[in-house]
């Protein structure tokens, strides 16, 4: 009787609403039985394991583990405890501390609903569809088992609602990315880029966690009517950037700067004394300049447009107007072209003449200045 009252007096005193720590002597489908000093085993029914729903209580606990646990209910032949509550209060406390400072944390995904994803941080968590990622997801289910960062945006203990965020730690870190992107530029620097969309003014690149702008003007060294019709959404292209604006987050950038110029060894396709077809652009008092390839025009003299005297380049040619011309010089470094209509014009007579005395050469008796006249004086 002595060693009875012993006993008595040494089990620990215990009420409703006590938190115990207690060993796993026994787990079960449906519950654990837990020795807590007491005259009997406490039981934890599966659905006092977790927040979240459990198939069976060893996906929860082993053997030999020490839980703190909640007193639910009790009397002299049994005593139900609960983890699920002192996780619970636990958790509260963590995510309001959590919320207060904005703590970016990580949880696995434990389920997909309806709506969302359910994630276990002590309590149910949920993660709203439209909180997941910062662009729409149509299927979720490859995010079961996959741990993401996320942080609170929303708690209420009344409700015993949990909400959560990952778009919320991906915009986060895309505004430190892009912040970090802005005090490191410079103007001149080369960076690779993805095409993000196109407009009617350009192409904005995304340059690495920040778009930046490529006018249609810095597409290409020839003129562009459709930026569509050099790039492409989702290509990856070289940029230089021409500006920052970091009060206003702008960003100026060029393709073409990144291209071989049109004069890059011009010297290798326009050689002097090559006859090339061309167009006029533009008409000056002392000239015209055509262009013969995209981005690269030569100057006709006026005193090299006709074998005749003209006051003007305008009576003689006009704009847009294509032209045959003979190159007389040309020179990269200082990308000039010199060209000529009036040389081809006298190279032609003299073809004229040639081939005119060849001819009366083989019937014979006829003089050069018989049969042309005055044309010789012409050239001289």
């Amino acid at each position: 009787m002595d060693e009875m009252n012993q006993e008595m007096s040494e089990m620990p005193n215990v009420s409703v609403g006590d938190v115990l720590t207690g060993k796993v002597v026994k787990v079960e489908e449906k519950q654990v039985l837990v020795d807590i000093g007491y005259k009997v085993e406490g039981i934890v029914p599966i659905s006092e394991l977790s927040n979240l729903h459990v198939e069976k209580a060893s996906d929860i606990v082993n053997e030999g583990d020490e839980l703190q646990l909640k007193v639910k209910k009790m009397d002299d032949e049994e005593i139900v405890l609960s983890k699920r509550a002192v996780d619970a209060e636990t958790a509260w406390e963590d995510l309001e501390h959590k919320l207060e400072v904005g703590e970016v944390f990580e949880a696995e995904v434990n389920d997909i609903v309806k709506g969302g994803l359910v994630v276990d941080v002590g309590l149910r968590g949920f993660i709203p569809a439209s909180l997941v990622e910062t662009y729409y997801v149509e299927d979720f289910n490859d995010y079961k088992g996959k741990t993401l960062k996320l942080k609170v945006v929303e708690l209420d203990r009344e409700q015993n609602r949990v909400i959560l965020s990952h778009s919320a730690v991906v915009e986060d870190e895309n505004e430190a990315r892009k912040q970090s992107l802005l005090q490191g530029l410079e103007p001149g620097q080369v960076l690779e880029g993805v095409v993000q969309r196109i407009t009617d003014f350009g192409a904005f690149v995304d340059i690495g966690g920040m778009d930046g702008l490529v006018h249609i003007s810095q597409l290409a060294h020839e003129h562009v009517e459709k930026a569509a019709d050099v790039v492409e959404e989702g290509q990856h292209i070289n940029v230089k950037v021409l500006s920052v604006d970091r009060d206003n987050e702008r960003i100026s950038l060029s393709l073409k700067d990144t291209l071989p110029g049109p004069w890059d060894q011009i010297e290798d396709k326009i050689r002097q004394g090559d006859v090339l077809e061309g167009t006029v652009r533009r008409l000056v008092n002392f000239g015209a300049f055509i262009e013969l390839l995209p981005g690269v025009e030569g100057l006709v003299h006026i005193s090299q447009i006709s074998k005749r005297h003209i006051g003007s380049p305008q009576e003689v040619l006009e704009e847009n107007q294509t032209v045959k011309v003979k190159v007389l010089d040309v020179n990269e470094d200082e990308k000039r072209i010199s060209l000529s209509i009036k040389e081809l014009e006298e190279d032609q007579s003299r073809a004229e003449v040639e081939q005119y005395t060849r001819g009366n050469d083989d019937e014979g008796g006829f003089s050069l200045g018989d049969v042309i006249g005055d044309k010789l004086n012409k050239l001289k």
